[in-house]
């Protein structure tokens, strides 16, 4: 131990929970690595002597890995394998109190909003001038970019507001400037995302700014893909189709959590939106813009939720026919207004009832995509792996959506774009072959 504690300090950072996690991941490795401090992200050579846990505090499933999470970092603290074990993020932020106590052995917790603070921590010195920019911890060729913090929304199941805050739109000339820097450094992709992407600018410039921002990122040269996350649907602004079609580089994916479809328990979720409401909704989008493939996140098991809600949530999805769905069972959180009702859905209810609409939305998928079979896409290839080429279509986002399994003797560039013509198609993926 004597010995270690001469070398010189190397940080790990461990991210839990949501791409905007992440980002805030990549902004300390910057920060770091600017004051001349060695840093990785999930580090598998095991050679830190420093470990920061950014945890997730959303549902319950999110912080019983962080828990877990911290406490691996413990064990090895006394093993005598690292030094210290620091904790930053949205359980961090909201659970430290009760935290400090039942895991003594962290040597320091801290906010959401704490970055300066920690820093402090590792013996550095938090750099104003690198706002924007960041250690990148994806591929090289694709990157989130994160344009607000917070959210202003009452949604009744939702901790967001307690662990990150307001609204905070990012000023227009920061965000170009920072996909400007992404791009230089070899990015293809940019995924924008914020709790509410479709609130951006209202707190900043008294107006939605969101179609304003893709214009100006859409004629950065080299940025061949712009994806939008996480747009709400009540207010949506509709001139962000007008810039969508406009603009080839922006892809024709939208991502739009709705949580459900029953008036009742879009009432109860204070969603502000009916089923008549979102039903408009789609259809304005989908007659703007025919091709866009449309992905919503749902929730099962809400506090009062009936089978009959269930069933007219699994009609609306017969009728809507989205391109992408995500269903999480309902978490019960302290501190939301849902939190004061009685969580009467047993767990293995809301596990059930998350199955069936997802067995439901498995079929939809798998006839989606046989209806691609003999098209010709274009594609991103991401990864090398079992010797075939995953890729994506600018219909499906990182992780979360289908993947293209690519056969191919002749060597695919990673992070290149391919054309390829479907073969054949399954519930959730693709095969091509690609375009000579």
């Amino acid at each position: 131990m004597k010995a270690r504690t001469l070398k010189r300090d190397k940080v790990n950072i461990i991210t839990l929970g949501c791409s905007k996690n992440l980002v805030d991941s990549e902004v300390l490795s910057g920060q770091l690595k600017a004051n001349a401090i060695a840093v990785a992200h999930e580090n598998e050579k095991l050679d830190h002597n420093i470990v920061v846990v950014n945890t997730c505090g959303f549902i319950d499933s999110a912080k019983e890995e962080s828990i877990n999470t911290i406490l691996e970092q413990i064990e090895l603290k006394r093993e005598g394998k690292l030094d210290k074990v620091y904790v930053t993020g949205c359980l961090s932020e909201r659970y430290r109190g009760n935290l400090e106590e039942e895991i003594p052995e962290v040597d320091q917790w801290f906010g959401t909003f704490e970055l300066p603070l920690m820093l402090k921590a590792l013996n550095a010195d938090y750099k104003k001038e690198l706002l924007g920019e960041r250690l990148l911890s994806t591929p090289k060729h694709y990157a989130y970019l994160k344009i607000s913090e917070g959210c202003n929304r009452t949604c009744a199941f939702c901790a967001i507001p307690l662990m990150r805050g307001s609204h905070v739109s990012r000023p227009i000339e920061d965000l170009v400037s920072e996909a400007e820097r992404l791009v230089a450094g070899g990015v293809k992709e940019v995924m924008l995302i914020a709790q509410e992407l479709t609130y951006y600018g209202l707190d900043l410039y008294k107006e939605r700014k969101l179609a304003e921002l893709l214009e100006r990122m859409a004629v950065i040269p080299g940025l061949e893909w712009i994806r939008l996350h996480y747009a709400y649907p009540n207010k949506f602004p509709m001139d962000v189709l007008d810039v969508m079609k406009k603009h080839a580089n922006i892809c024709n994916y939208l991502d739009m959590p709705l949580q459900h479809a029953s008036d009742n328990m879009l009432k109860a979720m204070r969603r502000q939106s009916t089923r008549k409401e979102m039903k408009e909704l789609i259809a304005a989008i989908r007659e703007k813009n025919p091709g866009i493939c449309l992905r919503t996140t749902l929730i099962a098991g809400f506090p009062g939720e009936t089978l009959q809600d269930v069933e007219e949530l699994k009609d609306f999805l017969r009728e809507q026919r989205f391109d992408r769905v995500g269903i999480f069972p309902y978490s019960h959180e302290e501190g939301t207004s849902a939190g004061d009702l009685v969580d009467d859905v047993p767990a293995a209810e809301k596990e059930r009832r998350a199955q069936e609409i997802m067995e439901l939305q498995s079929e939809i998928s798998y006839e989606k995509n046989q209806e691609k079979i003999g098209q010709v896409l274009k594609v991103l290839i991401d990864k090398r792996e079992a010797g075939k080429y995953i890729g994506r279509t600018e219909f499906d986002s990182v992780e979360v959506d289908n993947d293209v399994i690519i056969n191919s003797k002749k060597k695919l560039p990673i992070g290149e774009f391919v054309m390829v013509r479907i073969v054949k198609a399954y519930d959730y993926d693709l095969e091509a072959e690609v375009v000579e």
